[in-house]
């Protein structure tokens, strides 16, 4: 009878802790979506909209990420904060970008495969003169809040997740009305669509394209604040990245910010929970699993027209 008692006690211990293990595994795939989220805007924007298939999008992000370490380790800046005032530099390198790609491929025609090697061989020049510059040793930054963890009954938030989340999701917020509520975002917006269009609506589609690439550039000064807070970072770092974020582009459906935002958090959650239940080695083969699975039932993607 005693031992019934005590079998039926650790069984009820036992689910206490796996629906905690749950709730905890759920808000920090909730986290980690938003990191995502940010990491992917860009792609969404110069993927999803212009249809510029821009793989050197993680090697911006590192590169802001660097750039918050080089100024949090000189100066003592806060990351974010770093990221914010680099914002206007950001976007005017991928201004120049879009200048040299539209010069050089996409005015003559050649944007498909040619553009793609030119933006393959921008990731590996980018991350080979960070590896000259700062070699190969993983470096991170030092901020009040890192180390900080809120906490709510069993339920665990750190801040190093928490705060890149909710300022990601600002960001997004931010985006999404301009690019919904005015005339420069609703032209990003058509630029793909129809580009005679905006010429009789006088607005340059190849200035509207660039100011629309140099913003998707200018979100990984963020971005890249936002990964070197969560993670150390080494200069290869963003090949982690290359598929995840296409992959998040496609499931949210492309030309789609609220789309973007609802698939990061919904990989996030997947990887999570595989990570927590099954170990982190399973949680990309269950997070593109679960992708394909959405795909086969809603082709062009969660919220594609």
């Amino acid at each position: 009878m005693v031992r019934a008692e005590e079998q039926a006690e650790n069984g009820r211990a036992g689910g206490n802790l796996r629906l905690e293990l749950l709730v905890n595994a759920i808000i920090a795939g909730l986290l980690l979506g938003g990191f995502y989220a940010a990491v992917t805007v860009g792609v969404s924007i110069s993927f999803g909209i212009l249809d510029v298939v821009n793989i050197a999008h993680p090697a911006f992000i590192i590169l802001g990420s660097y750039i918050a370490y080089i100024v949090n380790q000189t100066l003592g800046f806060d990351p974010i904060l770093t990221a914010i005032v680099a914002l206007p530099a950001f976007y005017a390198l991928g201004a120049m970008v879009y200048q040299v790609y539209y010069a050089s491929f996409e005015k003559r025609g050649q944007d498909a495969l040619r553009g793609l090697a030119f933006f393959f061989g921008l990731l590996f020049v980018t991350e080979v003169l960070l590896i000259l510059v700062f070699g190969v040793d993983y470096r991170y930054v030092q901020a009040s809040y890192i180390d900080q963890t809120l906490h709510f009954g069993f339920v665990d938030m750190p801040l190093r997740m928490l705060i890149p989340c909710v300022i990601s999701l600002v960001m997004l917020a931010l985006l999404y009305l301009y690019l919904s509520r005015t005339f420069t975002g609703r032209a990003i917006m058509a630029v793909s669509q129809d580009q005679l269009a905006l010429r009789l609506m006088s607005a340059d589609p190849t200035k509207i394209k660039r100011i629309a690439f140099a913003i998707s550039i200018a979100t990984t000064a963020l971005a890249g604040a936002f990964l070197i807070i969560i993670q150390p970072v080494e200069p290869s770092v963003g090949r982690e990245y290359i598929g995840r974020v296409f992959a998040i582009c496609v499931l949210g459906g492309l030309q789609s910010l609220p789309g973007t935002v609802i698939a990061a958090m919904l990989l996030g959650i997947v990887e999570s929970i595989t990570a927590t239940f099954y170990g982190p080695s399973w949680a990309p083969a269950v997070a593109f699993g679960f992708l394909l699975l959405t795909l086969a039932f809603r082709p062009a993607g969660l919220l594609g027209r």
